[in-house]
C-alpha cells in the first residue's frame, strides 16, 4: 500500500483502472502523529568501536492518507532539536550547541514528503525533503506499514516504522575530532529511525 506521494495524472489513471481495496479506502483521512507513542531516533558510531543512540522527545506532524489514490497522500514532520536526548546531559548540550545543531538559531528539523514507491507487501519507500540548519536535501525512508487498529479510547490508529541512512556532513554537521589510533570520534554516517503511531482526526 503506497500511502505517501505526489499526485500525478498517470498515477491517477492507474488508480482508476484498478479495483480499490476497501481496507485501504477505509484508511483515508488526516492523522496526527501521537508523540507519546511514537519515536524519532538516531544511531551514530562513536570512537570507531561502539554505537551511541539518541532520540528527539518533542515532535509533531500529520499523515494525510488517501486509500483510493495513494499518490495523493503526504507526510509532514517537525522535530524540536532542543529535545535531543542521548541520556548524557553534557553530550546533549554539545549536540544543541554550535558544533552540531545550533538549536537556538535552527530550532526545527523538518521533513516534507514528495513521492513514494511500493517495494512489495507492506514495505514502501517514502521520498521527501529533510531540512536541518536551513539546509534542505532529499531523503528516502524505507518504511513498513504495521497496520491499523482502534485503541481503547475509540481512536483509529495507523502505525509505520522505518529507517534511513544519511551523511550528517551533507547538512552541515561537520564537527569531529581525530583519534590517536586513527579514525574520528563521531562517524559521518547516521542512521535515522522512525516508529510512528498516528491518530485519525474526527
Amino acid at each position: 500500500m503506497g500511502l505517501f506521494g505526489r499526485k500525478n495524472s498517470s498515477t491517477a489513471v492507474a488508480t482508476a483502472a484498478r479495483e480499490v481495496d476497501p481496507a485501504l479506502a477505509a484508511l483515508t483521512g488526516t492523522y496526527a502523529i501521537d508523540p507519546a507513542h511514537s519515536s524519532i531516533g538516531f544511531t551514530v558510531r562513536h570512537a570507531m568501536v561502539t554505537n551511541v543512540r539518541g532520540s528527539f522527545a518533542e515532535h509533531e506532524g500529520t499523515l494525510t492518507l488517501d486509500g483510493t489514490d495513494p499518490s495523493a497522500s503526504a507526510a509532514v514532520i517537525d522535530v524540536k532539536i532542543a529535545s535531543v536526548d542521548t541520556g548524557i546531559a553534557d553530550r546533549d548540550n554539545h549536540l544543541r550547541g554550535g558544533d552540531f545543531f545550533d538549536a537556538e538559531q535552527f530550532p526545527l528539523m523538518t521533513f516534507r514528503s514528495t513521492e513514494a514507491h511500493q517495494l512489495g507487501g507492506d514495505k514502501y519507500r517514502i521520498v521527501g525533503d529533510l531540512t536541518i540548519k536551513d539546509v534542505t536535501k532529499p531523503l528516502a525512508i524505507d518504511l513498513e506499514f504495521n497496520g491499523s487498529a482502534t485503541d481503547p479510547y475509540g481512536n483509529q490508529r495507523v502505525g509505520f516504522e522505518g529507517s534511513a541512512d544519511i551523511l550528517r556532513s551533507d547538512w552541515g554537521l561537520t564537527w569531529n575530532a581525530a583519534l590517536e589510533t586513527g579514525g574520528v570520534v563521531v562517524s559521518d554516517k547516521v542512521k535515522l529511525t522512525f516508529d510512528i503511531s498516528a491518530i485519525k482526526s474526527a
